[in-house]
């Protein structure tokens, strides 16, 4: 299997994207893994790594998590159906009831697909079938994916720029601007705002209390549907099953992913009330004009079912607790580094807001990708120093010079002191090169 899997990377250079693979070599990133080992990889001279970007939020109980793997071997050696020709899946139905007993009932519709791109597209086709208008406001600097839909409200750049005309009448808002808010939602023709509790790739900036109060309000007042993409920050990174659930309503929408296939299976779920699911689809001819193939597929259904089994209240507690440890550790830690600007976040989510430096070592054009030299380097030269020390992050992707840390949702105390060491040692290191 190493071997295969050593030659299936050099595949991935020649087939698949090249860039992907140069870009991981010039930063130094772990990527030829060949193994895992209690949750960690193992890459292919033997050294574990300690995955802290939680494969992009994906594994959040570690990779090949054994409660998720066995289930999941169990239903492929049973005699059940994988796919169903009606589309209608029994195993979406039990998922769709645990999700919906998870938000306390508030939330009884489900529509599963695979990746959370295809949710949020699904979200925004409710809300224009369900309200009869066509506007969709969002914030600047969020981060909702890569379809079409998602591209129309993505923040400019390289994830939007080259895909236009974007999908019309989509609107983006400042960030945290309340009278903007007000300003937008009070046209007549608005279906959603669609927003983050968190947004991680802006930079790990999380909704001002003043400004989630007056979108709760005036979307209520308005008949506006609030959508809240948790595709990140739900699934218990927060301490909570959703970081809305701190909001003074429930969100109309939410849209869930990455952790929910338990690590091993794409899996994504929109979730809604029944009024607003059968104002958009509650006649025949209109029941299955959304669908997707591999909705509700047995496989992913099961892998999330053992997932949800995983994420306990007792976890969402060790969650809130661990948390705070990594916050205050972090402040500590680094607080007094002259190119530390902020510790943000919540639960095991955060972000180390980097400063620039002004020397020619700590560029892109140091590092061979001169393309990026309108960008601060400092994150991904704090990843660098992180990945020799054992330790897998990221920066985020619409702010460079913020790292995001998403630990496995069981993390013990003494891993997060250990990285917290090792973050110290990295910027550290940054700030004598300055």
């Amino acid at each position: 299997m190493r071997s295969s899997l050593l030659e299936g990377y050099e595949l991935f250079r020649r087939h698949v994207n090249p860039l992907s693979v140069t870009r991981a070599e010039i930063t130094g990133e772990p990527y030829r893994v060949v193994a895992v080992r209690d949750g960690r990889l193992v890459d292919a001279d033997g050294r574990e790594v300690e995955d802290f970007l939680c494969g992009w939020g994906t594994q959040a109980f570690g990779h090949r998590n054994p409660s998720v793997t066995r289930a999941m071997q169990e239903f492929l050696a049973s005699e059940s159906p994988s796919y169903f020709t009606s589309v209608i899946s029994p195993y979406a139905g039990m998922l769709a009831a645990r999700l919906s007993a998870r938000t306390g009932g508030a939330l009884d519709r489900a529509f599963f697909v695979s990746g959370g791109s295809e949710a949020v597209e699904a979200a925004l086709k409710l809300s224009r079938a369900a309200t009869r208008r066509p506007r969709i406001l969002c914030l600047e600097r969020g981060y909702h994916g890569y379809t079409m839909g998602g591209v129309a409200m993505m923040h400019p750049g390289t994830y939007r720029d080259a895909f236009g005309p974007h999908l019309p009448a989509v609107d983006r808002l400042p960030f945290g601007d309340v009278a903007a808010l007000e300003s937008a939602l009070a046209s007549p023709d608005v279906a959603a705002i669609v927003v983050e509790p968190i947004q991680i790739e802006g930079g790990v900036r999380v909704l001002p209390p003043e400004y989630v109060r007056v979108l709760c309000e005036e979307t209520q007042r308005r008949g506006v549907l609030l959508v809240a993409d948790e595709i990140q920050t739900g699934l218990g990174r927060t301490g909570r099953f959703l970081a809305s659930e701190a909001w003074p309503r429930r969100p109309d929408v939410v849209v869930l992913g990455k952790a929910l296939g338990g690590g091993l299976m794409p899996v994504s779920a929109m979730l809604t009330r029944a009024d607003i699911f059968d104002r958009a689809y509650g006649t025949h001819p209109t029941a299955e004009s959304h669908a997707s193939t591999f909705s509700g597929n047995a496989l992913a259904c099961v892998a999330a079912l053992a997932f949800l089994e995983l994420l306990t209240e007792d976890v969402l507690q060790r969650v809130r607790e661990r948390g705070e440890e990594l916050h205050r550790a972090l402040r500590e830690a680094l607080g007094g580094l002259p190119l530390v600007e902020e510790i943000r976040g919540e639960g095991l989510l955060a972000g180390v807001a980097l400063r620039a430096a002004d020397h020619p070592w700590l560029t892109f054009e140091y590092l061979g990708m001169p393309e990026y030299s309108e960008r601060s380097a400092m994150g991904l030269l704090a990843c660098h120093r992180l990945y020799k020390a054992g330790f897998l992050v990221n920066v985020c992707g619409h702010a460079w010079s913020v790292l995001r840390l998403q630990p496995p949702l069981d993390t013990g105390s003494e891993r997060l002191a250990a990285f917290v060491h090792a973050c110290r040692d990295a910027v550290e290191y940054l700030c004598q090169l300055r």
